[in-house]
């Protein structure tokens, strides 16, 4: 396998710290800049929603630069929002950074796949794009938790800095040593909308949406939740979120395994289901910590386990435009992000307290499970179309 492979998934690890770290380290952010914890939690809203509408929308606009220069450009932009980050003196310049990172941050994913598939050869490419993918959750597993010792030896803006030298090493490394890349083909803005003008599509992207809302609504608040059901101390935090990250990370095996055991559809239906009913049980388990750990192995597993399922059921319901699918359930993943952290923000202020926010994202994980069931249960596209020329025949 190309070794040029390894400065690709460390560069992933880099842009995938900068969403995830946030939320561990969320009530330093807020107490440094003078804000509150429900306005410091709308820095993962804003950087969530940025990137979903990035990822489409840049790559449609950059679909003529070529690829390494459009690579390292994304890179220095990301860098410096990162070093705005780290020498910001309010929250408003921390917000606008947050913006520079998201849209970079969108595109050096993208860009970091796309390349990996032109410079390893097809019997290499599963496992080099694992690799790659590797470096985000390395990012959820390793990040937030050494993100909050950092902080407390550091203070929260050496994270930012840290981040920095890290992309600027990756800007070198891909500079000397990666070749310039042909520019591949792009599929439109208008195509990709257009791919959702069916139900059946629509509700399983929105399947994803909805279950990232509910899980986001209590996830971006977790460390203020262990504070508050607890009195955790920074290091029993960094020791829950390594917790949920290693099960995040084992979800989409098990996502996977369950697929193929009992079949997509019926893998989808379980999985959501099976997390609504944990989400929903995460407030009552605080009576005793083991207990809410055992619990926060199965939220942290089930809040991965539905994506192997849901991409393979897209790509069977319509092989033609899978491709397109990928990057739209990216989009739904981050809107739903920015959709929940929002509302659990809102929640937050109202209440102020974040014990009720699991019971209102249940609700939005019932709506999942609603959009899932319609999906499955509607007509395959094939069919669909065969339907409606009849109908048009006839007529």
């Amino acid at each position: 396998m190309n070794w040029r492979v390894y400065i690709l998934a460390v560069t992933t690890f880099a842009v995938g710290l900068v969403e995830l770290i946030v939320g561990g380290i969320l009530p330093n952010i807020a107490e440094d800049l003078h804000v509150s914890l429900a306005t410091a939690g709308q820095l993962i809203t804003i950087f969530a929603l940025v990137y979903a509408i990035s990822a489409p929308v840049l790559l449609s606009l950059t679909a003529k630069v070529e690829r390494k220069r459009l690579f390292l450009i994304s890179l220095f932009i990301f860098t410096l929002g990162n070093l705005m980050t780290f020498l910001s003196t309010t929250f408003i310049i921390v917000l606008i950074a947050r913006i520079f990172t998201a849209m970079s941050t969108a595109l050096v994913i993208v860009l970091s796949l796309t390349i990996t598939t032109k410079i390893v050869e097809p019997k290499h490419r599963a496992k080099a794009l694992g690799l790659v993918f590797m470096g985000v959750s390395s990012a959820l597993v390793i990040g937030v938790p050494m993100g909050i010792f950092i902080t407390e030896a550091f203070g929260w803006r050496a994270i930012f800095l840290g981040i920095s030298i890290l992309s600027t090493l990756s800007m070198i490394l891909i500079a000397l040593l990666l070749e310039k890349m042909p520019i591949g083909e792009v599929v439109p803005l208008k195509a990709q909308i257009k791919s959702l003008a069916n139900l059946k599509i629509l509700t399983a992207q929105l399947t994803t949406l909805f279950m990232l809302a509910g899980h986001y609504m209590l996830y971006a608040y977790l460390t203020p939740f262990l504070v508050e059901a607890f009195d955790m101390s920074p290091s029993w935090i960094s020791i829950c979120y390594l917790i949920f990250g290693i099960a995040s990370v084992s979800g989409n095996a098990v996502g996977g395994w369950v697929s193929d055991k009992i079949g997509t559809s019926k893998a989808i239906i379980l999985i959501v289901s099976a997390f609504a009913i944990v989400l929903f049980s995460i407030p009552y388990t605080i009576i005793a910590l083991p207990l809410f750990l055992v619990f926060t192995v199965l939220w942290g597993a089930l809040s991965w386990a539905l994506t192997p399922p849901l991409q393979n059921y897209l790509i069977q319901t319509d092989p033609k435009s899978s491709d397109i699918q990928q990057s739209l359930n990216t989009a739904a993943l981050q809107i739903g992000i920015s959709i929940g952290s929002a509302v659990g923000g809102a929640m937050f202020a109202l209440t102020d307290s974040v014990m009720h926010l699991a019971s209102f994202g249940t609700i939005l994980v019932l709506c999942a499970l609603g959009c899932a069931i319609f999906s499955i249960k509607r007509a395959p596209l094939q069919q669909e179309q065969h339907d409606y020329q009849s109908a048009h025949h006839n007529s």
